[in-house]
C-alpha cells in the first residue's frame, strides 16, 4: 500500500515529466514557427518583381549563350551536322554533368547529400522526359539543320505554348486579352523569321530543322507546368538535379547505341563542355525555384529574352551577320512587343 510520501513522489515525477514534454513541444513549435517565417520571407523575396526580373534575365542570358556555344561545340568535338548520334551523345554528356553539379550544389546548401524519395521517382521521370529528353533530342537535331540565329528566335514558341497550355489545357491561369495579344505578336515574329525573303511566302520550313525545334518547344512548354506542379510537394532543386542526371544518361546511352562518338584535342573543348553544363545547372535550378513561388506565365514570359540574347550572341560569336536582316529586326520587335503586352497586364494587377 502506497504511503502519502510515495503518492507525492509519483505526482511530482508526473508533473516534471509533463513540464519536460511541454518544453520539448514548445521547442518544436518554435522551430516550426521559425521555419514558417523563413519560408514566408523567402517566398515574399522571390515574388518581388525586381528579383523575378533579375533572376529570370540571368537565366535567359545563360540560355542565350547556349545557342552559339552548341555550334562551337560541334566544331571543337568534330561533330558533323548530319551526325545525329554524336549530337545526342554530346547533349547527354552535358546534361549528365549538369545533374551532378546541381546535386552537389543542393547537397552543399542542405549540408547533406541531396537524395530523392521513392515516391518522387515518377515525378522525376516525367520532368526528365519533357524537360531534357524530348526537348533536347529534337533541339539538337533541329539546331544542326538551321542557323543559330533562326533557331534562337524560333525557340520562342516554347514560351507561347507554355502560356496557352497553362491557361487553356491545365486551366491554372486565365487567358486574358493582354496575354492573347502577346501570344499573337510573338507568333508573328516566329513565323516572320522563317521567311527566306520578304518577297516570297516561303516559310523555309523543314522537319529536321524547324519541325524538330517545334516539337522540342512543345516539350519545353510542358516542362515548367509539370515542374511547378511537382515542386509543391518536392524539392525543386532535387527535381532539377535528378531529372538532368537521368535524362542525360538516357540521351548518352541512345547516342552511344546509335554509333555516336566524341573526339577532341586540347583543353578548350573540355572547358566548353563544363561551361555548358554550368549553364544548365545554374539556369534551370534558379528557373525551377522561381516557378515554385510564382505563376507559370509570370516566369516563362521572360523566356522570350532567350531569343534576344541568342540573336546578338550568335551574330557576335559566330559571325552570322548575314542573318540580321530587315525581317529579323521586325521579328525581334514583334517578340519584344509580345513580352510587353503579357507583362503589362501583370503589372496592372500588381
Amino acid at each position: 500500500m502506497k504511503t502519502g510520501a510515495d503518492t507525492i513522489k509519483v505526482i511530482s515525477a508526473g508533473f516534471l515529466s509533463f513540464l519536460e514534454k511541454c518544453a520539448i513541444i514548445r521547442k518544436i513549435n518554435q522551430k516550426e514557427v521559425n521555419l514558417m517565417l523563413h519560408t514566408k520571407k523567402t517566398s515574399q523575396l522571390l515574388q518581388r518583381p525586381v528579383i523575378v526580373c533579375f533572376l529570370a534575365l540571368l537565366c535567359t542570358a545563360l540560355w542565350g549563350s547556349a545557342f552559339p556555344s552548341i555550334k562551337t561545340g560541334y566544331r571543337l568535338f568534330h561533330i558533323a551536322s548530319e551526325d545525329t548520334a554524336s549530337q545526342l551523345l554530346f547533349a547527354g554528356v552535358r546534361f549528365f554533368l549538369a545533374g551532378i553539379l546541381v546535386i552537389l550544389f543542393g547537397s552543399l546548401l542542405q549540408r547533406k547529400v541531396l537524395l530523392f524519395r521513392k515516391s518522387a521517382l515518377p515525378k522525376i521521370g516525367v520532368v526528365s522526359l519533357f524537360q531534357t529528353i524530348l526537348q533536347y533530342v529534337f533541339f539538337y537535331i533541329g539546331l544542326a539543320h538551321t542557323t543559330a540565329v533562326k533557331s534562337s528566335i524560333f525557340g520562342g514558341t516554347g514560351v507561347l505554348f507554355s502560356i496557352l497550355f497553362v491557361c487553356l489545357i491545365f486551366r491554372q491561369e486565365k487567358l486574358t486579352a493582354s496575354k492573347l495579344a502577346g501570344c499573337v505578336l510573338g507568333f508573328s515574329g516566329i513565323f516572320l523569321i522563317s521567311f527566306q525573303n520578304l518577297r516570297s511566302l516561303d516559310f523555309g520550313f523543314s522537319w529536321n530543322g524547324e519541325g524538330a525545334l517545334l516539337i522540342s518547344n512543345i516539350a519545353n512548354a510542358l516542362s515548367p507546368i509539370f515542374l511547378k506542379k511537382f515542386s509543391k510537394t518536392e524539392n525543386s532543386v532535387m527535381l532539377s538535379g535528378y531529372q538532368f542526371l537521368f535524362g542525360g544518361l538516357c540521351i548518352s546511352v541512345i547516342g552511344v547505341l546509335a554509333g555516336g562518338h566524341l573526339s577532341f584535342q586540347g583543353f578548350s573543348p573540355v572547358l566548353l563542355m563544363i561551361y555548358m553544363a554550368m549553364i544548365s545547372a545554374v539556369a534551370y535550378t534558379v528557373w525551377g525555384i522561381l516557378l515554385q513561388y510564382n505563376p507559370v506565365s509570370k516566369v516563362t514570359v521572360y523566356g522570350f529574352m532567350n531569343q534576344v540574347f541568342g540573336v546578338f550572341l550568335s551574330a557576335i560569336i559566330l559571325k552570322e551577320w548575314d542573318e540580321i536582316r530587315l525581317q529579323t529586326i521586325a521579328a525581334l520587335l514583334l517578340v519584344c512587343s509580345g513580352i510587353y503586352f503579357v507583362n503589362r497586364k501583370k503589372e496592372a494587377k500588381a
